[in-house]
This record gives C-alpha cells, structure tokens and sequence, in this order.
C-alpha cells in the first residue's frame, strides 16, 4: 500500500449553530479540518462546552488529534442593547452614547470608557466599516457625529476607532471569566484579541502559568499598535493570527495584503505558527462555490507560507460548512506541491539554539536523501515546531506521549501529530517512533526516515541527535 501524504497547510473551523451535533461535526472532521474554534464573543458557556466536548468525542472516533482553540472576545467595542436597528441615513446626524443603552433616536457605545478618548474629528466605523461616522462635538457622554456612510445598525455590532488608543484593559472581567471557562473545557490554545503590546500576551501567560495550564497563546494581530510591536508580540506568544477584519478596518484594506505576508514571514522567521482569518470564503456562507477571488485569496495565503487558514462564519452559521472545509481542502492540495523547501543557515549573530542548528541539518539530510518522512519525537511539540518552520518538502511526523502537546501539534504546518508511550531510553525511543511512524501509515517498511530527538529522553530541550533509519 502506498504511503499517504498528508496536507500540510492546516484548517480551522469555527464551531457554532451550523455544526452543533455529533453528525455535523464529523462531517467537518472528515472533510480536513485540523482544529475547532469557540468564538467566545458569542453564544453562551453551556452551548460552548457542549460543542468542546462534541470536539473530544469525534477525535477519539476518527482518532485524529484536533487542537481546540478558545477564542477571548477582547477589549471590543460595540454598539449596545437596541430595542430594534437604526436606519442611518449619509448627511443627518446622530447622537453616540457611552452606555450599555441609549434613548429612542440614540446609539449607545459601550464600554462607556471610550467617552473619555472621543474627540472631534475621529471616524467611528460600525460593522466592519460598513456604516462611518465622523464626531463633530463631544460633551460628556455624549458625542454627536455625522454621518458619512449610512445603513442600518443593530444591537452588539463591533465598532472601530482607528488609531485612537482605547483605556480598556486586554482581558476585560467577560474575558476573565471566558478564560476560566475555556481552561475547564481543555482548549489548547487561547486566542487573545486586540493584543496592543507584548505585556497583554504576557500578562495572558501568566494567568495560564498560574492556572497550571498548558494551553499556548495565539495573539491575534489586529490592531496597528500591534503592528508596531510585531517583534516583541512574536517574542512572547506561542502563535499569532492575522485577524484581517478588523486589521482591515484598523488600517485600511488597501495595506492588509502586504502586512499579511509581512506578518507571515517574520512568524516563519520565529519558528511560530501563523493562521491567516477572516472572509476567506466568505460567498461561501450562502453558496456552494467559492468566488474565483477566494480562491486566489486562499492560495496566496497557503503560497505566503501561513501554517493554517481559518474558516468563520462560513462554518460556524453557513449553509454549506463541509463543502467550505472541502474547498479549502481541494486548493491547499493544489498549491502546496508549488511551495519550496525554506533551507536555513543560521548566522552566528542570530545566536541560534541546538533545536534549531539541528531541526536545520535534519531536514537538510532529509531533503539530500529523498527521506520518506521526518520523525520527531518531542517532549513539547518544540522540536517538531522549529522542523516545521523550514517547511520541508517531507511529511512531518509529531510524537509525544503529552495529549496535550499532540493536539497543539494539529495546528503545526506540515506535521501529522500522534501520541505514543512514554520511553525509558533512547534504544525504546528509536523503536518505538519507528513503529508508530508505520502505523500512521505515512511510511511503508523499507522506507528510509529522517529521526531528530534527544538522548536524554523525556527532557525539555534536549535535541542532539540526528538518525537515519529503515523503517
């Protein structure tokens, strides 16, 4: 039997009303995707840990690994409670309230803190930029705006201040109490929105090093503060996304193209994983065939080296939510044989760690030999992590015996996760991933592997070994 290749470019879909039992779920799993989203801005904790727990059933049925990913709301302003939408017509004017909730004829903003930032002369752009607002007075809590673009407006639509620096905390008290919750559920990893400096993904990791969580940070760049601070928000999170809706919104659509491949390359460069969102197929909600403009939208993504391409509304509400994931699936596996080995070699000023000298000289050797497979047997997911980011032309086989570290691996470009017993020495570590690696099917007997892992076996960052191997 010939051995599988798996794809490499992962997909994400968001969970919501569209696949909300066993069924429904399965279908997505079957159709490709590698992680589940729970977009905590909405619905309620009961609906979420139902849908987390649907996530766990189906992936110890199909006995695939899914990275489960719990998605913080955020400092978001939005419009507050309506009793039914404004109709906001260009050239007339209207009345923001920095409230929860407004007077017949007003539009309430909240949180109301954002009173103390509004000047004239700021745009407010409500719904992704779909209805704009201008200020022309401000007293109080109150501020009158005209209105540049018009349209309807309903309850809890996000709402923009570009480049006004909003006094609201990253983890607001929802964001406190959404995050207890996810940890509960098991998420792998959090989601943190609207990061603006490298401290919001610090003070988010050290709430999940004091929970005793394992779970890593994915900091979502959406914001032109975090844009600036690129470098340092890389540093310290686990993961990042680039969050086009509102980024777009934040700068101007015209600049989101070429952010997205900056964001991308300097994630690749830190050997972080990087999930490209919002609207990639977004016709998709409503019709069963993507526009020839997504599809090219998806594939530049995928040729910019992004590690996972992210599904939203088109999963979690869409009418056609397995023929989404299926599109996905069609064009990943159509562009991904065009993408190119990222051989590296490390300059000495970079300071490279042993890891990532020898995840280098592993897929080098690999590459040179034709190996069938790469095998990483890690104790984090680290090692596998660092091979990933040269996106080598071979399949990548993640091992651990941590469950958790498995399923974080399921975002990982390129890897094929599996758990596998914990070893006593390397002598078992050796037999043990070349077993596993032909029961993943990956690999067929005779096949000539690539292993990388450390002698001083269940240690954190102990890499010094580089074997080549018949399985």
């Amino acid at each position: 039997m010939a051995a599988v290749i798996p794809r490499r470019t992962k997909i994400v879909a968001t969970i919501g009303p569209a696949c909300a039992d066993a069924a429904s779920l399965r279908a997505l799993v079957d159709a490709g995707i590698d992680a589940a989203r729970l977009n905590l801005s909405h619905g309620s904790h009961a609906d979420h840990a139902a849908r987390a727990e649907l996530v766990r059933a189906v992936q110890e049925e199909v006995g695939r690994p899914l990275a489960l990913i719990g998605d913080l709301q955020g400092p978001k302003i939005r419009v507050g409670d309506l009793g039914q939408p404004l109709q906001l017509r260009p050239g007339e004017d209207i009345t923001i309230v920095c409230a929860d909730e407004a007077p017949n004829g007003e539009l309430p903003i909240a949180p109301a803190a954002i009173g103390e930032v509004l000047r004239p002369g700021h745009d407010v752009l409500i719904d992704d930029g779909l209805v704009r607002l201008k200020v022309e007075e401000v007293e109080g809590d109150r501020a009158r705006c005209a209105i540049v673009v018009g349209g309807p407006v309903s309850a809890h639509k996000g709402v923009n201040l570009p480049g006004v620096p909003i006094p609201i905390p990253s983890l607001t008290r929802k964001d406190l109490a959404d995050l207890e919750f996810a940890l509960q559920v098991g998420v792998d990893y959090v989601a943190l929105s609207f990061v603006r400096s490298a401290a919001d993904v610090r003070d988010l990791k050290a709430l999940l090093e004091q929970a005793g969580s394992p779970a890593h940070v994915i900091a979502k760049i959406e914001k032109a503060e975090a844009v600036d601070a690129l470098e340092s928000v890389l540093y310290e999170s686990d993961a990042v996304m680039v969050a086009r809706g509102d980024l777009g919104v934040e700068i101007g659509p015209a600049m989101v193209p070429l952010l997205q491949k900056r964001i991308i390359l300097r994630a690749l460069e830190r050997g972080k994983p990087v999930i490209t969102a919002t609207q990639m197929l977004e016709s998709m909600v409503h019709h069963p065939e993507p526009t020839r403009a997504e599809a090219s939208d998806v594939a530049n993504a995928i040729l910019d080296g992004t590690s996972a391409v992210m599904l939203s509304g088109e999963t979690a509400v869409g009418e056609y939510p397995v023929q989404a994931v299926a599109t996905m699936d069609r064009i990943a596996r159509a562009v991904e044989p065009s993408l190119n080995y990222r051989h590296q070699i490390p300059e000495a000023t970079e300071d490279p760690t042993i890891g990532n000298a020898m995840s280098n000289a592993a897929c080098d050797i690999a590459e040179a030999l034709g190996a069938r497979a790469m095998i990483v047997p890690t104790f984090t997911g680290k090692t596998a992590s660092a091979v990933a980011r040269l996106r080598p032309r071979r399949p990548i086989l993640g091992l651990s015996h941590h469950q958790w570290a498995v399923q974080q691996m399921a975002l990982e470009w390129g890897l094929t996760p599996r758990w596998f017993p914990e070893t006593e020495n390397v002598e078992d570590l050796w037999r043990h991933a070349t077993d596993t690696a032909r029961e993943s099917g990956i690999v067929d007997a005779g096949d000539t592997v690539v292993i990388t892992a450390g002698t001083a076996v269940n240690i954190p960052g102990s890499t010094n070994v580089i074997k080549v191997d018949v399985v």
